[in-house]
């Protein structure tokens, strides 16, 4: 499944074969952002997209947001809508060769872009990449998983094996409050790693 690489990822943004892109903040996650108190967390948003997550926390006085995504277009997308964005949380590169550590780490359609021989991977690089306990939060979706993807699908109970090892789940559960396009096919999750 070499195919999935960076030139794969240009090429949806450049065909604008980009259906996962909602063009807003997914309620769930914009749910779980206002009731955050702590302003001063360093978030990661990793196979960010457009990011409209992250256009929403910043303006909303999150400051140390970093987003990262393998297509360079997303990215710059996001730099056209918020010119006054540090260019240096801007992170065109490979999530699996950062190195750097985070408070939160946001999922949002990052994970089912995967080919799933990289999730166990996954895993553990997010158990790297956050702080003592810090945590990921975000969406899984919530459908049978084929080989016919990106997206990928996957299970609750192929999620609570992967992450247990590694990961606290805090929560776990049908999403009651996803987009429209999305309801009954997302799970929310808040894990927190494991000292």
């Amino acid at each position: 499944m070499d195919l999935i690489d960076q030139k794969y990822w240009e090429e949806r943004y450049a065909t604008h074969k980009i259906g996962w892109n909602v063009g807003y903040t997914s309620t769930p996650l914009k749910i779980y952002f206002d009731q955050l108190k702590d302003k001063t967390v360093k978030i990661l948003i990793p196979g960010a997209g457009n990011s409209y997550e992250a256009e929403y926390l910043w303006n909303n006085g999150f400051k140390n947001v970093y987003v990262l995504d393998f297509a360079k277009q997303p990215l710059d997308n996001f730099k056209k809508r918020l010119p006054e964005f540090p260019q240096n949380q801007l992170l065109n590169a490979d999530f699996f060769e950062l190195d750097d550590s985070f408070d939160l780490i946001f999922e949002q359609t990052f994970f089912c872009a995967l080919h799933p021989s990289l999730r166990a991977h996954y895993v553990e690089k997010m158990f790297h990449l956050l702080k003592a306990k810090g945590k990921l939060i975000g969406l899984f979706f919530n459908f049978e998983l084929t080989e016919d993807g990106p997206p990928f699908g996957g299970s609750l109970s192929e999620y609570k094996a992967l992450f247990e090892h590694k990961f606290h789940q805090n929560v776990l559960e049908p999403s009651i409050n996803s987009i429209k396009e999305r309801q009954g096919n997302e799970l929310f999750f808040i894990f927190e790693k494991k000292s």
